[in-house]
């Protein structure tokens, strides 16, 4: 095998070059999901760690929403992103009272700045329409900033699959045109929406189940 120093040396693909490139992906995640992606006293993002190869980490906080930062090469990424997705669909398949309800669509908020957006877009949504087309995924660019910040959410609903298509497109864009300016990250919990959130999901949740 190449040394790392030497993989993208004597005409590497561009497929190999990509790989050797390092990616942060930040996402956007409820309680819920954020408990299942973490696991009893941790197992479950420690596997996902160490099978992945990236580095995962997730914003403190007791507010509903949470960051997960993924950082790592981009096929470490992807292999992490792949772990989530797939572990995100398990836990929800079994929460659907054990019924056969075929596979439940699965819903990954990716946190963006929003200078990388008009590119994502494209013209008049050339460019997600055609990542929506190829991938079977769907997928939604927030028209508002998350707040106090210079980021957008860009949501992909699908089966694990068609989410992992996506995002590797997703992210292919976001390699090619870097954000303009300074970016100013979102920290949920920071805005009154959020506490607002916060206190409807508390009493939606005080009732016993």
């Amino acid at each position: 095998m190449a040394s790392p120093d030497g993989a993208s040396g004597v005409g590497g693909s561009p497929e190999e070059t990509e790989l050797s490139i390092t990616l942060t992906l930040r996402m956007l995640m409820h309680g819920k999901e954020i408990g299942s992606i973490i696991g009893k006293k941790g197992e479950t993002v420690k596997r996902i760690r160490e099978q992945s190869s990236a580095r995962i980490t997730i914003s403190e906080g007791s507010c509903p929403e949470r960051i997960t930062t993924i950082t790592g090469s981009t096929d470490a990424v992807f292999r992490a992103v792949s772990m989530i997705a797939f572990k995100l669909e398990e836990d929800l398949g079994a929460g659907s009272d054990g019924a056969a309800v075929g596979r439940a669509p699965v819903t990954l908020r990716l946190v963006i700045p929003a200078s990388q957006c008009g590119s994502l877009i494209g013209k008049a949504g050339a460019k997600i329409r055609e990542i929506r087309e190829s991938t079977g995924a769907q997928v939604q660019v927030a028209g508002d900033l998350l707040p106090n910040s210079t980021e957008r959410a860009v949501t992909v609903s699908g089966v694990p699959d068609t989410i992992i298509q996506c995002v590797r497109q997703i992210c292919a864009v976001i390699l090619e045109s870097p954000p303009k300016g300074a970016t100013i990250p979102y920290h949920p919990g920071l805005s009154l929406g959020t506490i607002l959130l916060s206190a409807n999901q508390v009493r939606g949740c005080s009732t016993p189940g």
